[in-house]
């Protein structure tokens, strides 16, 4: 026989800490507007083992006026992104990987050129909050990057597939990243009404390819409006 009781509604929903972002200080003017390979290469030369943790992922760093995701720039490649005293780089890794990534903190890193000083790292549990963003989450190989509806069809079934219900879903700003073997077309993607449960799930696994390049990486947002209301970039 099986039996489940049924779910107390009274009991409050511990984030469990078998995953954790590390925010870690920084010190670095500046960095290439598209760093997204340049960092992750970096942090993977610095920490090896982070490539064969299918959990750990890297967010890409950004400036004060990047709000929901960058803008699409004119020259990636010689554009700078400038940083504040504020700037934080943040790693996504498994708890008992807590105190390797801490080998980091003292460290430089060169990111094409840039030098950039990591400083001390504070472990952040993910948030249970309703409304989850990523920035960048990879067009699947073969897709029709421009159509809209096809990728919005993939990603409701990629979060079906972990078991997180699609009740809201908003796919937002469309954005092209630098890769030595080709660009990753990439949307962002918004995702209500989740669950406590619900929401560290998506945190903790995420949706789609490259999460060492900052992509497929989910993070709390205070509202749905501000993707809703941008479409997406040219092309």
């Amino acid at each position: 026989m099986f039996w489940e009781e049924d779910k107390d509604e009274n009991t409050p929903y511990t984030v469990p800490g078998d995953v954790v972002d590390l925010v870690y200080n920084i010190s670095c003017k500046c960095l290439p507007l598209d760093h997204a390979h340049s960092f992750s290469q970096a942090i993977l030369g610095a920490l090896p083992w982070i490539a064969e943790e299918p959990l750990a992922g890297i967010h890409l760093i950004h400036g004060a006026e990047s709000g929901n995701g960058w803008m699409r720039p004119e020259d990636p490649v010689n554009e700078l992104l400038y940083l504040s005293k504020r700037s934080r780089m943040t790693l996504r890794v498994p708890a008992s990987r807590i105190d390797d990534a801490g080998e980091l903190t003292g460290t430089e890193l060169d990111i094409d050129g840039h030098l950039l000083e990591v400083g001390k790292a504070k472990t952040r549990l993910f948030s249970t909050m309703s409304t989850q963003f990523a920035r960048y989450v990879v067009v699947p190989e073969g897709m029709d990057h421009e159509d809209e509806e096809i990728f919005m069809r993939y990603a409701a079934e990629q979060l079906q597939a972990l078991e997180v219900p699609v009740r809201k879903l908003l796919c937002g700003r469309a954005h092209a990243i630098q890769h030595p073997e080709g660009d990753l077309y990439t949307r962002s993607v918004m995702l209500a009404d989740l669950e406590p449960e619900q929401a560290v799930r998506l945190q903790q696994v995420g949706i789609g390819s490259h999460r060492k390049m900052g992509c497929g990486l989910f993070l709390p947002h205070k509202g749905i409006r501000a993707v809703h209301e941008v479409t997406a970039d040219k092309k």
